[in-house]
Parts: structure tokens; C-alpha cells; sequence
């Protein structure tokens, strides 16, 4: 009986911090490509590589070997305050070559760089990253492709103990979506799947962007940053300092790829295409970007920018790809297209693309439940006595399940709202706070005014980088992981 009190009414602190050990050691493990390249290229940075592999291996082996759990089992509780506890563990780490690199950053724009990235947000404080040693380009893009399919997936993928210590619990708590889908009949082997679609696809991205103009280490920081759907690149014009429409084209169709269900192409990819043909999700999808396309392209042709043909076919696809898919990657000052295409951005930054994806805002799903049972509200009001449910993929979505769709959007907005107030507080524009808060919710890292086209985060007060952190994470666990944490009920026994 006390050992059954103490696995339902107690949170296991001792088994979360064994398992943050075994998290800090598989840090420590990816901190070693960028301390290579450092090596390959002859660059000094090497040493606070070495450094933070040394530190981050030990706080992990200290905290795996020496911490004995009187037992293992990890319930909901401890799914929801890991997943949210390893974030901010990794970026501690993680900033350290930030702050020890031959181009140092201060504490806050250390671990905003690092909480950027690891939520593949793509907000940099860099003002040039082109002065950055090889190192650190790597890291910073390295940090987006861990955290785009997830740092507790991953975990889950290379230790399968976690399968029978609340390893559903953190894959529900870390996987973007309503509801989430098991591939296989083994959490680890679902988490193995979806790894392995990401690596592939990860791959050829490389491949292919090696095979145009960009050099080896050019094509896999892109490869990284780009089929994480972050947008870290290691020039200061991002992709524009290719002027390639190969890498333009390419990009595109690989960031596409980024903001589907990552399921769906694991089905695709075993041969099951019922599902990627018949998905309700992956129309809407397609059906947005269409329809944003023929928009972007009238109004550019109208406000006199349509320049030469790239200006109206591929960029704005390129434009509306990146920032559906959260990518935040741009290839011509956007800002110049007019506001009204400024304000058809907003939209795609709020909903994003796919849930299961690597993409960030509040994803097309969401968007799909709302505009059903909007109109089942509205049918309601001439017909009160009628019953209608939502149908998503031909099935019935429990009512539980709409409602918790809708009090998401609301709280999204609240969130965005709140942000934007705190950062006008500390004499932030009012565009610039408000669009600065709304990016960093949706991960999308694109700024406006001083943060915009050629600016940089580093503007931001270092209040407000703390705060801008904070709505990253809240963003990329999809606000409940997060704020579950501050309600009394969590705590309670």
C-alpha cells in the first residue's frame, strides 16, 4: 500500500533527475560534431566545445549513477514536468559555447540563441553569423534539428526502459497534435519510426543542396535547419546569398515535407498512401498554401514588385512554405511586398501546418476542429434541436476533444496578448513587441521593425529575451505541458 501511495501521490524526483542524466549524456554525445568541426576547420572554439562536453558528460553521469530511485515507475505527472524541465536543462548546456566562444554572448542572449533553437524558433541575436567559427554555425543548426522532432522522442528512441516509466505520458506531453497516433505497438518503436523519416529525409535535404552551389558544411547546417523547420543559416542573407533557384526550389519542397504529419509519411512510406491520400488535415494543408499563393501572387503583381518571373512563382511560394511551415528561412525583404501580404503572414504564423509536424503555431488541425464546429454552432442556431457532431477524417471527434481545441486557441491568443503587453512595458514598439511575442509563441522567429528584414533580436532589453524564452517553450510544448506546471492541482496530492 505505501509503495502504491508514493507511485500515485508523490512525483518521482529522484527517477526524473536519473533520467536528465541519461538526457545531459546523449547533450554531451551531439556537443562532439561541432566540437569536430571546430578541429576540421582549425578553429579555437574548439576548447569551449571540449569544455562543455567535459562538464555536460559529468552532471549527467553524476545525476545517473549516483541518484537510486526506491522505484522507477514515472506516471502523467512526471511525463508533463520532464518533458518541460529538459528543455530548460538542455538549453542551460547548451549556451555554455555561447558564452565561451571566441565571439562570447551574455548570459540572456546565450540562452535565448540556445532556447531558439532548440525549439527550432530561428530568432537569433547574432547581428552577423557569418563571423561565427564553423563551430558554433554548427551547433546553432545542430540545435534546431535535436529539438525539431524532439529531445524526449529521441530519448525514448535510444532508451526503451522508458517504455514501462511513463514513456506514453512524455510522448503525449512532447509530440505536437490533438491526438497522437502509435505507429508501432512499442512507444520506442514508434519514436524509432519517426526518427528514422526524419534522418532520411534529413539526408537527402543534404544530398541534394550539396549537389547545387552550396558547399558540404553549407548544405548540412541547411539540411539541419531546414527539415527541422527552424531557419538558422550561416549567412547573414540567409539564402538570398545563394540567389539560386535550385536551393530556392529544393528548400521549398523539403520544408513542405517539414509541416506534414511525420506519421503519415511513415505510412507513405511502408506503402499505406490510404492514409496520405484521405487525410482531411493534409487537403486543408495544400488547399491554404493554393490559395495564399494566388493572393501573394495578384498582390505583388499589383503593388509593382513583380520584377522578373522568380518574383511571382517561386518566391512567394518560397515565402508562404517558410512561414506556414514555421521556418522563418527569407529569400527577398518580404516587408516590401505591402501590408497586406504582411497580414496574410500573420494568419500562417498563427495556424502553421500539420500537428505531428516540426512546424510551430497552432496547426491546420486546430484550425479544421474550429471552422467545423463553428458551423455546426451556426446550423444550431436556425435548427437548436438538431444534433451534429465534428468529423474529422471520417470519424466522430469526442466533444471533450473540440473543447479542448477551442480553449487552446483562446489561451494561444492570451498568450500572444500577454507577451506583447509585458514587452511594450519595457519600451518595445508596440508592432515590434506584439509581432516579436506572436513569433516566438508560433516558432517561427520572424521579426518586424527593428527585428525585421536585416535586424536582429539583439535589440531586445535582456528582460525581454527571457520572456521571449519563455513564450518559445510555451509555444513549442503547446502550451499545456507548460502551464499545467502552475496550477495547484498538479501539486496536490
Amino acid at each position: 500500500m505505501s509503495k502504491y501511495f508514493a507511485t500515485h501521490h508523490r512525483v518521482n524526483f529522484p527517477m526524473l533527475l536519473r533520467v536528465m542524466g541519461w538526457l545531459l549524456m546523449i547533450e554531451s554525445a551531439f556537443m562532439l560534431v561541432p566540437l569536430v568541426t571546430c578541429l576540421i576547420y582549425g578553429e579555437s572554439d574548439y576548447m569551449a566545445f571540449l569544455i562543455t562536453v567535459a562538464v555536460t558528460f559529468a552532471a549527467g553521469a553524476l545525476m545517473t549513477f549516483c541518484i537510486r530511485p526506491s522505484y522507477s515507475s514515472m506516471a502523467k505527472r512526471e511525463g508533463f514536468l520532464l518533458t518541460a524541465l529538459v528543455w530548460i536543462l538542455f538549453s542551460c548546456f547548451g549556451m555554455l559555447p555561447f558564452l565561451m566562444c571566441s565571439t562570447p554572448l551574455t548570459l540572456s542572449d546565450a540562452f535565448f540563441e540556445t532556447m531558439s533553437g532548440f525549439t527550432t524558433t530561428g530568432a537569433t541575436v547574432f547581428e552577423s553569423v557569418e563571423s561565427l567559427s564553423h563551430g558554433i554555425n554548427m551547433w546553432r543548426c545542430l540545435t534546431q534539428w535535436i529539438g525539431g522532432m524532439g529531445i524526449i522522442l529521441f530519448t525514448l528512441a535510444v532508451l526503451p526502459m522508458l517504455n514501462h516509466s511513463g514513456g506514453m505520458q512524455m510522448f503525449n506531453a512532447e509530440v505536437t497534435g490533438i491526438t497522437h497516433e502509435k505507429l508501432r505497438p512499442r512507444i520506442s518503436q514508434t519514436a524509432k519510426g519517426l526518427w528514422a523519416v526524419y534522418f532520411v529525409l534529413s539526408a537527402a535535404l543534404c544530398l541534394l543542396l550539396w549537389i547545387g552551389p552550396m558547399d558540404f558544411f553549407d548544405s548540412v547546417c541547411h539540411a539541419l535547419s531546414s527539415m527541422s523547420t527552424g531557419g538558422f543559416s550561416t549567412r547573414d542573407d540567409s539564402v538570398a546569398a545563394w540567389d539560386s533557384t535550385y536551393i530556392k526550389i529544393v528548400l521549398t519542397i523539403f520544408m513542405f515535407l517539414g509541416g506534414v504529419n511525420f506519421a503519415l509519411i511513415y505510412k507513405a512510406g511502408t506503402g499505406n498512401f490510404k492514409g496520405l491520400l484521405h487525410n482531411d488535415t493534409l487537403k486543408a494543408y495544400l488547399r491554404i498554401i493554393l490559395f495564399m499563393y494566388i493572393a501573394f501572387a495578384v498582390t505583388i503583381a499589383i503593388n509593382g514588385q513583380a520584377d522578373s518571373i522568380s518574383s511571382v512563382t517561386i518566391d512567394p511560394l518560397f515565402q508562404i512554405i517558410t512561414t506556414i511551415s514555421s521556418t522563418g528561412l527569407t529569400v527577398s525583404n518580404f516587408e516590401n511586398w505591402g501590408s497586406f501580404i504582411i497580414a496574410l503572414l500573420f494568419i500562417l504564423m498563427f495556424f502553421g501546418a500539420c500537428a505531428g509536424s516540426t512546424s510551430g503555431g497552432a496547426k491546420v488541425d486546430r484550425l479544421l476542429y474550429l471552422l467545423k464546429n463553428t458551423n455546426n454552432e451556426l446550423y444550431r442556431s436556425i435548427h437548436p434541436n438538431s444534433i451534429r457532431s465534428v468529423r474529422i477524417n471520417d470519424s466522430i471527434i469526442p466533444p471533450e476533444t473540440v473543447d479542448k481545441v477551442i480553449a487552446f486557441l483562446c489561451i494561444y491568443v492570451m498568450i500572444i496578448a500577454l507577451g506583447g503587453m509585458v514587452l511594450t512595458a519595457l519600451n518595445i514598439p508596440l508592432v515590434d513587441a506584439f509581432f516579436s511575442s506572436f513569433s516566438c509563441v508560433s516558432n517561427i522567429g520572424l521579426g518586424a521593425g527593428v527585428t525585421g528584414y536585416g535586424g536582429s533580436f539583439e535589440v531586445i532589453p535582456p528582460a525581454g529575451k527571457w520572456i521571449l524564452s519563455m513564450l518559445m517553450l510555451t509555444g513549442r510544448l503547446e502550451i499545456f505541458t507548460v502551464l499545467v506546471l502552475f496550477t495547484p492541482a498538479f501539486w496536490s496530492k
